[in-house]
């Protein structure tokens, strides 16, 4: 399914259209910038990846505390380096589009939070998710008892089944109460 030719086939462009929330013209322009990230020799590769120190260097990503998160999310990739194939540049756009859904969004920023990748939020995703917010110098770093609080508060809002931990549910029950929470999630290029 993936190609790189400057030019994306018609049949293609209507697939990825079908299997997207983006329309023709942000496709075709996903496909630009891609192809920009590329190296010159991969360019005529059958299915090429773009190392995630490239994508990186996106503006729309460049500022993003969670810029590595998203990239690891949504890589296809054995070796879990964060690399994206077109088709993983296309969902990660899919999924940050004015146009997904909130159920989409919220999947998404659930398994970015998800740092262990163990399907909840516990207290070390928690901490980590508010460290990247508030940044992880010693100005802006809560201190212990702050985190502590702040994460009992979280998980006092949030742990409905009172386990220790926010589950995909618990955590999308949450994200329904924020009205601002699905014009906030997106990357637009």
């Amino acid at each position: 399914m993936g190609t790189t030719a400057s030019q994306l086939p018609k049949d293609l462009l209507s697939e990825y259209q079908e299997l997207t929330f983006l329309t023709k013209q942000e496709i075709l322009l996903a496909h630009k910038r891609f192809t920009e990230l590329l190296a010159r020799d991969d360019r005529n590769c059958p299915n090429p990846r773009v190392p995630m120190s490239r994508i990186l260097t996106l503006p729309e990503l460049k500022s993003n505390p969670f810029k590595e998160r998203i990239c690891l999310v949504f890589s296809t990739s054995d070796n879990k380096d964060g690399s994206l194939t077109f088709e993983d540049f296309l969902d990660l756009l899919s999924a940050f589009s004015d146009s997904a859904t909130s159920d989409i969004k919220s999947h998404y920023a659930f398994r970015i939070f998800d740092f262990d990748d163990d399907g909840t939020l516990d207290r070390k995703d928690l901490e980590r998710l508010v460290n990247c917010l508030t940044g992880d110098t010693d100005e802006t770093r809560l201190t212990s008892d702050e985190m502590k609080q702040l994460i009992n508060n979280i998980l006092e809002e949030s742990d409905i089944d009172k386990d220790g931990t926010v589950n995909l549910s618990e955590f999308q029950h949450v994200i329904s109460r924020s009205p601002d929470f699905v014009s906030s999630f997106k990357i637009v290029l």
